[in-house]
């Protein structure tokens, strides 16, 4: 009878009645009503989330916590997701489980404790638990942060920090666990907070008294840096450090962790470390061995600032104790090895200052005269004419040039010849998308296994769709047939006619009318590349094409002529009707430039007698047009470009490919574009191989946004730019351009891939490149010092007399401004990173000759980065070549 009474309490919630009824029962007793909760449970679950079922949550949840006679099944209870919601508070659950044994709730708290912080169990049921069991309280993630939290809450007890740190019973073990945790630190730095009453001061104000370790404290703060992490979490451990003010004997015996941190921890935390040891050195308290360890780890750093620091260190020890030279001036060599000239320079500077203190013994003159290796060229003959090793020809040496390997295309392997090896294809796809090469292979599989035994592929394509949205959908719906008329969804729309999700009235709508979506920049390229999808889609329920006549032959997206024809031959031997989109994107790929080829091949299809035959052979045996000519436009600080029409795609071309032949404006038809972000866009330059100046034209204006709007992944494309077939011209190298000044580093590494590429293959026009990055740059479309970050990451490669043609005909234009404005005018930001990889370049490439206007830089008064910089190109265009 008490079993129903209390089912009958949880359900209509009455909490503090459910527990009254629990304190009578025995262990039995709650045993026997454990399945009746756990039904009701179930429930509820699958109830509406209404009042009517949110009431009888907590008295449910502290009824099966109770009723468990185990306290794994009380845990799991406890923190399941479906009760975090809405469940008993924590003084309930502590009241109905207050007279289980000791050993028990000690179990129940560690399994509670041990959750992850995201199941949010209570503090106040955690240390509650702790208190009732006596046992030791856990320093897992979950617990930790709850008492940081529940320390920190300001309304808890009253009393400052420190105040309530005094009254706690675990204090110790608390603050030791925040130094383990790898978690907590960040979810709870904002609690630190700032001023007398911080946590920094009171863990600080409780070392000095004793209630904490003083020493062990400054070992895990200085541990935990050494260990590394998020940012958030060493600014607070460096924080708490310093408010623990270390003395100059703790911090003296703590040198070898100065040493690691000021080499390899992020900059706050090695400037902290590197101020340290610089005031160890100055007070005569490091060894020179010591300050010369350090100094090597340091002078490597990117930091300008660390670098800069520690050679000011140097040249202070050094002119304390000029005995110290042989030790401390191969330590200031290291520096000749950084990626920064300035910073050789400023190194080599304070070798020139210090060499004559160096002693005869020991060999520090020649591990000096090694490091000259690492100089730039401009800098080296002058360290080794200072040291007395010069070579037997001191004419700066010409580096061979490093670019890429040409890329090859690669010839598309057949489609699987099972379906279970198709299946796990187009898995891949619709989970990671793919090239033109996958892609085209996978949907040419589709289409024969569907020809050849339809049941076989749909079964072993339904494990691949079976997460797909519209998998279970009735294909009348009409989000369905909206999803798939507005787009094909790459191979999704022809998997979705395989299954019959999708219905043939849309599908032939589609092939009939094409696109219902508005004209942008893309949609003629979007146009061409989604008719075919549709065509296949269509096909497949209404005749069945035994194969695709566009698969290319590479995955470049070219054709080779005699595969048509032998395409279009088995198609008149099955007496197949080719698809008319196919056959029009087949017409686009067929490769015309090997006359001879194309000659035999269109005899061999004009044999066919059929209609695609005389087409075929009629395309192969024209003349293939000249690109349309290309207009430039502005638009605003861009620098847009305009085509002119191309008849050939016109005329017998569908309908849905006709648009890659007209004009193409700027100013019109790009009020609406759905094609952000979407994968098909690295399918588009298949679409017309041999002519990617139609594609980069079209794609000029998303390029651009990467630069001037600080647009992501727009110029994720250029790379395939560069490698496709075709003229590379004034929109290629526009968009490459755009690219190189992009404001997100995966844009630049794609523009700076797309610059080696055309160079490796032949076709960069460097003095095109170098002016239009010039004329964007003047125009504020790019901003100069993104584009150094690119230059200087094309030069890293090795291709510096690539970088260095392409700097000499964009510096002139940004040197020019800079004569404009006159000796009270400042350089733009960036000129002086561009001048210096120049510089680089020009030293490397043997590179010879004037540059306008920069002799009038060079010759301007001042140490600013940009005279150095137009100083030392001046000086490496004007010596004397290797011989």
């Amino acid at each position: 009878m008490s079993g129903e009474a209390l089912l009958n309490a949880v359900r209509a919630g009455r909490t503090a009645e459910a527990a009254g009824l629990l304190d009578g029962m025995t262990d039995a007793e709650r045993r026997a009503c454990l399945p009746a909760l756990k039904e009701l449970r179930k429930e509820l679950r699958t109830a509406p989330w209404n009042a009517g079922s949110r009431v009888a949550h907590p008295a449910l949840h502290a009824a099966g916590a109770a009723c468990h006679s185990g306290a794994a099944g009380a845990a799991a209870w406890i923190a399941a997701a479906d009760m975090r919601w809405s469940q008993a508070s924590p003084g309930v659950l502590l009241h109905v489980l207050g007279d289980r044994e000791t050993d028990w709730l000690a179990d129940l708290t560690y399994r509670l404790a041990g959750r992850p912080v995201t199941s949010r169990v209570p503090f106040a049921l955690l240390s509650g638990l702790v208190a009732l069991s006596g046992c030791e309280a856990p320093t897992t993630d979950a617990y930790v942060q709850g008492w940081f939290e529940h320390i920190g809450a300001s309304w808890h007890g009253g009393g400052t920090v420190v105040q309530r740190l005094r009254q706690e019973p675990h204090l110790p073990g608390m603050v030791a666990a925040l130094f383990e945790s790898l978690d907590v630190t960040g979810q709870i730095a904002w609690l630190f907070g700032d001023g007398p009453g911080s946590w920094y001061n009171a863990l600080a104000e409780l070392a000095e008294e004793g209630s904490l370790d003083r020493e062990v404290l400054l070992d895990a703060c200085v541990a935990r840096l050494l260990r590394g992490g998020v940012p958030a979490d060493q600014r607070v451990f460096l924080r708490l450090l310093s408010s623990l003010g270390p003395t100059r004997d703790e911090e003296s015996e703590r040198c070898a962790d100065w040493t690691a941190l000021a080499s390899q921890a992020m900059p706050a935390v090695a400037w902290h470390a590197q101020s340290v040891l610089a005031s160890l050195a100055l007070d005569g308290e490091l060894t020179s061995r010591q300050l010369a360890e350090m100094s090597a780890g340091v002078l490597f750093r990117t930091e300008k600032k660390l670098v800069r620091a520690q050679l000011v260190l140097l040249g202070k020890v050094l002119r304390r104790d000029p005995s110290a030279a042989d030790v401390l001036l191969p330590a200031v060599a290291e520096a000749f090895g950084h990626q920064d000239t300035e910073v050789q320079e400023r190194a080599l500077k304070l070798v020139e200052r210090h060499v004559c203190a160096l002693s005869d013994a020991g060999g520090a003159r020649d591990r000096l005269g090694e490091l000259t290796d690492d100089l730039s060229p401009g800098l080296r003959l002058r360290a080794r004419r200072l040291l007395g090793v010069e070579a037997l020809d001191d004419a700066p040496v010409v580096h061979e040039e490093v670019l890429p390997p040409a890329p090859v295309p690669a010839r598309l392997a057949a489609a699987p010849d099972s379906a279970a090896e198709l299946a796990e294809e187009v898995s891949a796809l619709l989970a990671a998308g793919g090239g033109v090469a996958p892609f085209e292979r996978a949907l040419d599989g589709l289409v024969r296994h569907a020809h050849d035994d339809r049941d076989a592929l749909v079964e072993a394509l339904a494990p691949v769709v079976a997460r797909c949205w519209w998998k279970d959908g009735d294909p009348r719906y009409a989000r369905t047939g909206r999803y798939f008329r507005e787009s094909p969804q790459g191979l999704e729309v022809v998997l979705a006619a395989l299954f019959e999700r999708v219905g043939t009235d849309t599908l032939h709508s589609a092939v009939q009318r094409g696109t219902t979506s508005g004209n942008c920049h893309h949609s003629a390229l979007s146009r061409a590349f989604e008719a075919r999808l549709w065509e296949v889609a269509y096909r497949l329920g209404a005749d069945p094409m035994p194969f695709l006549l566009a698969t290319p032959t590479w995955d470049t997206g070219l054709l080779e002529p005699d595969e048509l024809v032998a395409r279009l031959t088995e198609y008149r031997r099955l007496d197949a009707r080719p698809g008319a989109a196919d056959f029009a994107q087949a017409l686009l790929r067929v490769r015309r430039d090997d006359r001879t080829k194309a000659a035999a091949a269109a005899v061999r299809a004009r044999a066919l007698g059929s209609p695609e035959g005389y087409r075929l052979a009629h395309w192969l045996t024209a003349e293939a047009p000249p690109l349309p000519e290309s207009r430039r436009r502005t638009a605003g600080v861009r620098i847009l470009l305009e085509l002119g029409e191309l008849e050939e795609i016109q005329g017998l071309f569908p309908p849905e490919f006709r648009p890659l032949g007209r004009p193409f404006t700027v100013f019109k038809d790009r009020w609406y574009c759905r094609h952000w972000g979407v994968m098909d866009r690295r399918h588009w330059p298949a679409v017309v191989p041999g002519r990617r100046e139609l594609v980069a034209a079209r794609l000029l204006r998303d390029i651009s946004a990467s630069a001037v709007e600080d647009s992501r992944a727009d110029a994720a494309l250029l790379p395939l730019l560069a490698e496709a077939d075709g003229t590379a011209g004034e929109a290629v190298h526009l968009c490459v351009a755009y690219g190189l000044g992009a404001r997100h580093p995966e844009d630049r590494l794609s523009s700076v891939d797309a610059l080696l590429i055309l160079a490796a293959r032949g076709q960069l026009d460097a003095g095109r490149l170098g002016t239009d990055v010039g004329e964007l740059v003047c125009r504020g479309a790019v901003k100069p010092s993104r584009l150094a970050e690119s230059i200087r990451m094309a030069a890293a490669t090795g291709a510096y007399a690539t970088v260095w043609s392409v700097l000499r005909d964009l510096l002139p234009a940004l040197l020019a401004g800079l004569a404009t404005d006159g000796a009270g005018g400042g350089p733009v930001r960036g000129l002086g990173e561009l001048l210096a990889v120049a510089a680089d370049c020009a030293e490397r490439s043997g590179a010879r000759g004037d540059l306008a206007h920069l002799a009038g830089t060079a010759g301007r008064r001042g140490s600013s980065k940009v005279v150095t910089q137009a100083r030392r190109l001046r000086t490496a265009l004007t010596q004397e070549a290797a011989a």
